[in-house]
C-alpha cells in the first residue's frame, strides 16, 4: 500500500465539518486537546461512556438522559447503556428544527419515471395518520409490523408511524418469494402486513399480490394487511386496506409519540441465512438513533438540507440507516429500480439534477460501472457530491483510481464496513483524514477495533480476524426468540469472553487503516496458508472479459485447493490463454498460492438479494452438502452449474 493519500480535506472542509465542530466543543468544555481524528478516537474508546454522553448532546437527542451512561461497562457482552433513559425514535427523526416544514424531507423516484415528494409537514401528517390506523388496528407497545415493500416513501411512513406507537418494525423486500418472506415474518409473528401491489425492476414489472397473500395465509398473527398501489389502479382484494383510505379516514389526526425505554426493541432484521435459517436480530431504539447519529453527523458529515441517497433495497439493513438520516434534517432520496437499466447513467443523472451532497453504494456497483465505460464526472455535474460511501463487499484500490479519475477529484470516499449484525458501522471514513488508496479510514467513534490472530494477540500489518473489545450502544439486543441468549453469545462472544468477533477477515495497516480481504468463513487455506478472497477478486477484476467471479476451497487429497468460477462479459469465452493470463496475473500480483488449480466457467454467479456473493454456498455445493437456505439468493438456479462438474472429480 502506499503511504501517500490519495485525498485529503482542505482546511475549509475540515472547519466546516461537523466532526471538527464536535471536537471544539469537546476542547472548550472538557478542556481537551485533539490534534487529529486518531486522537479522538483514543479518547472515544478511553472514555466511552463520556464520549457517548457528549455525543447524546450535541446531536441533540430529543428523550430523557437519565443519570447513568452505561451499567456494567466492563461486560460488553452484558452492559446496559443509558438503563435510565426514555426516548421515541420517530419523534427524533420527525420534530427537530434543523428544516422549515415546507422543505423537501423525501424524494422519490421509480425505474419507471414516476416521482414523488413529500414535504416536512405532509411527512408528519400522513405519519400521523397512519400512525392513528394502527392504534385502531390493535398495535400496541412491543407489536411487531412487517413490511413487504419496495424503497417507496410509504415504506418509511410505515416504519415512523410503527416507531410512534413503541411498536417494531421488521422487513423484507419484495424480490423475495413468499417462502423467504414465511421464513422471516413467521419467526417474528407480526400483527400487520404492508404489502406493495408490485414494483418495476429491469424493464418489468413484477406483481406481488399473489405472495402478499401466500404470507398472510401462513402467518396466524397477522390480523390486517394493508395495500400500497405501484403498479395500475385496481380493485382492492376481499378483506384488504388501501393506503389511500387510511390517508382519507384519519387525515388530521395529531401526531404522537409514546416514550419508549433507550434500549427498547425498535428493528427486527435478517441475516443472509446462507448457512442456516435466518437469524433474527433485535436492535434497541436508543442504540440505533445513537450510533446514526454518530456515523451520519461525524463520520459522514451529513448536515441540514443535504441530499441524502444510498442505493438500497427495504431488505438490507442500509435501508435502516438511510432511513435515519432524517434525524439530521438531511433530504431522504429514495430511487426503486434497477441501479443499470436503462443505461449506466440513470442514478448519476439523477444524482446531478438532485444535487446529491452524499451517494452510497456497493462496491459490486462501481466495479460494474467502472467496466460499462461510464465516466461520470465527465458527463454529469457532481459539484455538489461531497461524500461516496460504499459497502457491501471490500472496494479494491482500481476502484478508488475510478472514483477519483472519472466521477470527482474532490471527494471523501468512505469505504464502510458493519453489517446486519449491528444495524451500523465498526469502520467508516471521517471529513478530517486523509484517504488513502484500497484502505478504510479507519475504526469509528467510540468503538475499540482490533485485529486478533487465532490465538487472541493483538496484530498490526497482518491479516486476522476484525474485533470489537469493548461495550457498545448498538450492540444488538439479541435473537428474536433466544431465551436464554446462547444463539446469540455464540455467534459473537463465545470465542474470546468479552470480545466481539465480527468474522471479517483483515488487515491494520501503519497509517490507521483497515484492508478487508473477505469473510472469515471464506477464507481460503492452500497449504495452510490463509488467502481472502478479496485479493483474488480484485486481480480478477482488471480483466474486462470477466463479468463475475468466485473462488473456493475445494478439499483434495488432504488439502485445500483453489477452484475459480468465472463468469465471462459478453462475446468473450474462457480460453487457454484466458485461462494462463489469469494465472499469471495471480502469480505475479499475489502468490503461487494464489494461483487456482481449476478454473471453469460459469452463465451466472449466485449472489444474496443484497449482491453479496455466496461463496459458502458455492462450497456446499462443490463438496455435495446441501445449501440450507435457497431463498435468501437471488438468483438460486445460478448453483445448478456448479453441481458434479467432471473437472472437480
Amino acid at each position: 500500500m502506499s503511504s501517500s493519500p490519495i485525498w485529503s480535506p482542505s482546511p475549509e472542509r475540515i472547519r466546516n465539518s461537523l466532526l471538527h465542530a464536535f471536537m471544539q466543543r469537546l476542547e472548550r468544555e472538557l478542556g481537551l486537546e485533539f490534534s487529529d481524528y486518531a486522537s479522538l478516537h483514543a479518547w472515544s474508546v478511553e472514555y466511552s461512556d463520556l464520549f457517548w454522553h457528549q455525543l447524546w448532546r450535541f446531536a441533540g437527542v430529543i428523550g430523557h438522559r437519565g443519570g447513568t451512561t452505561v451499567a456494567d461497562s466492563q461486560d460488553a457482552e452484558h452492559a446496559v447503556w443509558f438503563p435510565d433513559a426514555r426516548l421515541n425514535f420517530a419523534e427524533n427523526l420527525l420534530m427537530h428544527e434543523r428544516v422549515p416544514g415546507e422543505s423537501p424531507a423525501i424524494i422519490a423516484r421509480s425505474e419507471n419515471g414516476s416521482c414523488s415528494q413529500l414535504s416536512w409537514h405532509e411527512l408528519q401528517q400522513q405519519v400521523a395518520a397512519v400512525s392513528a390506523w394502527l392504534r385502531h388496528a390493535g398495535v400496541q407497545e412491543g407489536d411487531v409490523v412487517a413490511g413487504f415493500m419496495p424503497n417507496i416513501p410509504e415504506t418509511v411512513v410505515a416504519m415512523l408511524a410503527t416507531a410512534t406507537l413503541g411498536g417494531i418494525w421488521t422487513s423484507c423486500s419484495p424480490d423475495f418469494g413468499s417462502e423467504g418472506v414465511i421464513e422471516r415474518f413467521g419467526q417474528t409473528q407480526p400483527k400487520v402486513l404492508f404489502a406493495a401491489d408490485g414494483y418495476d425492476y429491469n424493464g418489468k414489472q413484477h406483481h406481488s399480490r399473489e405472495r402478499a397473500a401466500a404470507i398472510m395465509t401462513a402467518i396466524g398473527s397477522i390480523t390486517h394487511r394493508v395495500e400500497v398501489s405501484c403498479l395500475e389502479p385496481s380493485a382492492l382484494p376481499a378483506g384488504v386496506t388501501g393506503w389511500r383510505e387510511i390517508l382519507a379516514t384519519h387525515r388530521g389526526s395529531p401526531l404522537t409519540f409514546h416514550s419508549m425505554p433507550f434500549n427498547a426493541p425498535l428493528y427486527v432484521l435478517y441475516s443472509s441465512g446462507t448457512t442456516g435459517k435466518p437469524k433474527c436480530i433485535v436492535h434497541s431504539a436508543g442504540g440505533t438513533l445513537l450510533n446514526h447519529f454518530k456515523e451520519h453527523l461525524l463520520h459522514c458529515d451529513i448536515q441540514p438540507g443535504d441530499p441524502v441517497f444510498y442505493f438500497t433495497t427495504c431488505g438490507w439493513m442500509m435501508w435502516n440507516w438511510l432511513a435515519s438520516s432524517l434525524a439530521c434534517g438531511a433530504t431522504l432520496l429514495l430511487y426503486d429500480g434497477a441501479p443499470l437499466h436503462p443505461d449506466a447513467g440513470r442514478l448519476w443523472q439523477w444524482l446531478a439534477e438532485q444535487r446529491i451532497s452524499l451517494f452510497g453504494t456497493s462496491a459490486n456497483y462501481l466495479e460494474v460501472l467502472e467496466k460499462s465505460g461510464l465516466k461520470p464526472g465527465r458527463q454529469y455535474h457532481l459539484g455538489a457530491l461531497r461524500t461516496l460511501c460504499s459497502t457491501g463487499s471490500p472496494l479494491a484500490p482500481e476502484q478508488f483510481d475510478f472514483v477519483y479519475r472519472h466521477i470527482r477529484r474532490d471527494l471523501l470516499l468512505a469505504s464502510i464496513s458493519g453489517g446486519t449484525d449491528i444495524c451500523g458501522c465498526f469502520v467508516l471514513g471521517n471529513p478530517i483524514s486523509p484517504v488513502y488508496r484500497g484502505q478504510c479510514q479507519g475504526p469509528g467513534l467510540g468503538l475499540n477495533v482490533q485485529v486478533f490472530d487465532d490465538n487472541g494477540r493483538r496484530l498490526f500489518g497482518q491479516p486476522g480476524e476484525l474485533v470489537c473489545c469493548n461495550a457498545f450502544p448498538n450492540r444488538p439486543l439479541g435473537f428474536w426468540n433466544d431465551n436464554d441468549g446462547s444463539r446469540y453469545h455464540h455467534a459473537y462472544w463465545a470465542r474470546w469472553p468479552g470480545v466481539w468477533q465480527h468474522g471479517d477477515f483483515v488487515t491494520q495497516t501503519a497509517e490507521g487503516g483497515m484492508v478487508f480481504h473477505g469473510r472469515s468463513d471464506a477464507v481460503l487455506n492452500p497449504g495452510g496458508v490463509r488467502i481472502g478472497t478479496a485479493e483474488i477478486y480484485r486481480q480478477l477484476a482488471q480483466f474486462r472479459e470477466i463479468a463475475g467471479s468466485v473462488i473456493i476451497g475445494q478439499r483434495k487429497n488432504n488439502d485445500e485447493r483453489l477452484v475459480l468460477f468465472v463468469q465471462l462479459a459478453g462475446g468473450h469465452s474462457l480460453t487457454p490463454e484466458l485461462s494462463e493470463a489469469i494465472r499469471k496475473q495471480l502469480r505475479t500480483a499475489c502468490s503461487p498460492r494464489h494461483v487456482p488449480a481449476v478454473i471453469l466457467e460459469v452463465s451466472d454467479i449466485p449472489r444474496t438479494r443484497s449482491g453479496k456473493l455466496v461463496e459458502l454456498a458455492v462450497r456446499e455445493v462443490v463438496h455435495n452438502r446441501p445449501v440450507k437456505n435457497m431463498e435468501a439468493l437471488a438468483n438460486p438456479d445460478a448453483l445448478e452449474q456448479f453441481k458434479n462438474r467432471p473437472e472437480l472429480a
